[in-house]
C-alpha cells in the first residue's frame, strides 16, 4: 500500500551502508519512522528531501507496519538555517523536543505547524534566538498539556505578582516573596511575565509579535528550558550543545 504524506525530518539515523532511518513528524499520521534506501549514496536523489529539518512530500510503501520511502521531494528546505551553527543546533534542538512530545500515529498538527514557524521564525523573521526558544518550548508544552498557571500568584493571589517568579516544579507564577515548598523558582521581570502571558494565551498565528528588553529576555528563556526539562523530567543534549557554542555573554541570566 502507498502513502503519500508531508512532514519535517526530526532525526536522521544511519541503518547500514547504503540506508537510513528518518524519524518524522507528520500532520495525519504524528511522528513515523521510514527506511530511506539509498539514501546514504554519494549521488541519491533522495539526499536534499531527507535531510534533518527538511520539510517534504513523502510517497511512503507501507509494508507489515513498515514504511520505506518511494519518492520524496522538498518543500521546504530552511536555507539560511544550515548557513549558522547556532541557529542549526536551535532547530536541532527543536526537532529533539518535538520527538519526544509527539506519538506513532497518533496526527498532531498543531505540534507540526509550532515546529515549522519556530524554524521559520529563525531563518526569516529576525527575531532574538532566545525569543524564539522561548516562544517554541513554552507553546509546545502547552499543547503537550504542560501548560503553566501564569494570570495571577498562585499563592496570594495577585493578579499581578510583586517581583514575578515561575516555579518549573509545580508549573506556576508566584510574587517572590510566596515560596512553596519542593520547587524550584526562577525570576521574571514584569515584562517577561507579560510576555510569557502573551505566548501562552495570544494568538498563535502572531506569537513573536512581541518586543522584550534584554534582561526580562534572557530570565524568561533561562526559565522556559528549566520548566521544559523539569515537566519532562529528562535532558536534551542538543540544548546543551547550543549552549555551549554561544557566546558566554547570551548564557548568562543574572
Amino acid at each position: 500500500m502507498y502513502l503519500t504524506i508531508q512532514g519535517i525530518v526530526l532525526r536522521v539515523t544511519d541503518y547500514n551502508d547504503k540506508d537510513a532511518l528518518l524519524t518524522m513528524l507528520t500532520r495525519r499520521h504524528g511522528r513515523l519512522t521510514v527506511k530511506a534506501r539509498g539514501l546514504r549514496r554519494k549521488n541519491s536523489p533522495l539526499i536534499a528531501p531527507c535531510q534533518l529539518l527538511s520539510y517534504g512530500e513523502f510517497t511512503l510503501f507501507e509494508y507489515r507496519g513498515q514504511y520505506t520511502i518511494n519518492e520524496a521531494q522538498s518543500i521546504e528546505l530552511f536555507t539560511p538555517l544550515r548557513r549558522d551553527l547556532t541557529k542549526l543546533s536551535l532547530g536541532t534542538y527543536f526537532a529533539q523536543v518535538s520527538e519526544v512530545l509527539s506519538q506513532e500515529d497518533m496526527p498532531n498538527p498543531e505540534l507540526l505547524s509550532m515546529t515549522l514557524n519556530s524554524i521559520y521564525a529563525l531563518c526569516h523573521l529576525g527575531k532574538p534566538q532566545q525569543q524564539v526558544k522561548a516562544v517554541f518550548e513554552l507553546r509546545a508544552m502547552c499543547l503537550a498539556g504542560y501548560e503553566p498557571m501564569a494570570d495571577a500568584c498562585a499563592l496570594c493571589g495577585a493578579p499581578e505578582p510583586e517581583n514575578p517568579m515561575l516555579d518549573v516544579v509545580h508549573g506556576v507564577v508566584h510574587c517572590g516573596k510566596c515560596r512553596e515548598k519542593g520547587g524550584l523558582s526562577l525570576p521574571l521581570t514584569a515584562a517577561g511575565l507579560a510576555a510569557l502571558r502573551y505566548i501562552l494565551y495570544g494568538d498563535a498565528k502572531r506569537l513573536y509579535s512581541f518586543a522584550l528588553p534584554q534582561p526580562g529576555l534572557r530570565a524568561l528563556d533561562h526559565a522556559s528550558d528549566a520548566y521544559v526539562t523539569a515537566q519532562l523530567e529528562r535532558s536534551f543534549r542538543t540544548l546543551d550543545y547550543y549552549k555551549s557554542i554561544l557566546p558566554q555573554e547570551e548564557t548568562k541570566y543574572e
